[in-house]
């Protein structure tokens, strides 16, 4: 199953990877990053996590041809901290986030995550849970023009959403394809074609469905609580509403806590627990960007902990 990791070996660089340290893919997709990781650490430990079934699956058979030293977790990544403390961890040396799709479930018209492959409308990292069609024809109008605009900052969402409201007074809307020829009709051939509006309402889409926003402000400051000291975390972003909750939440916990500042003795407790490694976001190169045009996107931040 052909799949390219992004920025690859920059991230796996960022980690400083120790042969006997216990490290985290929070994202192990289809194990691009994790077979890096695995091959780096003789004597450590690898823990990964996926909600994908399927790549679960396949990451553990291809993992298990270079060590028996991991163990990958089928549940989303905000589950870190509980499913870490289970196996009696209670720090790592590094955790990887490369919040990319990976290829084979962006080309699966099954998952329905493509606007240019005919799918069922579901776009689900799991297989539980709210879907896109149940999104696209339950959501009030409101709801919809809301995501629409936060997750998908598309500037037609109001429009957007009031044709799928009116196509599916008529029938339920099921289909990837039926869902972009609603987008087209509602904001015009010249607008669609010149500012694809369906990449931003099916990112706004998937957002919603795997609530990722959310998580991942969530998840931020438990996996800078997991590393020891000198540990890091890498992470890759590919679009701007991720970057930029990276970005915000890595500034807060690197800089003196503002109520405080000013004072001559700071206690512990507000002083700074990360080091930016990267000021500004590493970027993927001209060689990349031919090879995958699917990287022009991606960001990589990195911590350390201090």
């Amino acid at each position: 199953m052909l799949h390219y990791s992004v920025l690859k070996d920059e991230a796996i660089l960022s980690l400083n990877i120790k042969e006997d340290g216990v490290y985290v893919d929070a994202t192990v997709g289809y194990a691009g990053d994790a077979k890096e990781i695995l091959k780096r650490i003789k004597r450590g430990y690898l823990f990964a996590f996926d909600m994908d079934p399927t790549a679960v699956e396949y990451s553990t058979n291809e993992l298990n041809k270079i060590s028996e030293n991991f163990k990958i977790f089928q549940t989303n990544f905000e589950n870190m901290k509980s499913c870490l403390e289970k196996e009696n961890i209670t720090e790592v040396d590094g955790i990887l986030f490369d919040l990319g799709f990976s290829s084979p479930q962006i080309d699966d018209e099954m998952r329905g995550f493509s606007f240019m492959h005919d799918g069922v409308l579901d776009m689900r990292m799991g297989r539980t849970g709210k879907s896109a069609k149940d999104i696209v024809n339950n959501y009030k109008e409101k709801e919809l023009v809301d995501i629409f605009f936060r997750y998908g900052e598309e500037k037609l969402s109001k429009i957007i959403a009031e044709k799928i409201v009116a196509e599916r007074k008529e029938k339920e809307i099921v289909a990837t394809m039926e869902l972009v020829e609603i987008i087209k009709k509602a904001v015009g051939a010249n607008y669609f074609f010149k500012n694809h509006p369906e990449r931003k309402i099916f990112q706004a889409l998937r957002i919603e469905v795997n609530e990722e926003l959310r998580v991942l402000e969530k998840v931020l400051p438990l996996a800078i609580s997991l590393l020891k000291k000198g540990g890091r975390i890498s992470v890759i972003t590919f679009h701007s509403l991720e970057d930029r909750i990276v970005k915000n939440v890595f500034r807060k916990y690197s800089e003196i806590d503002p109520m405080v500042k000013g004072l001559r003795d700071i206690p512990d407790a507000y002083k700074p627990l990360i080091k930016l490694v990267n000021k500004k976001p590493i970027l993927p190169s001209e060689e990349e960007l031919e090879e995958n045009s699917r990287s022009r996107s991606a960001k990589l931040r990195v911590i350390e902990r201090i």
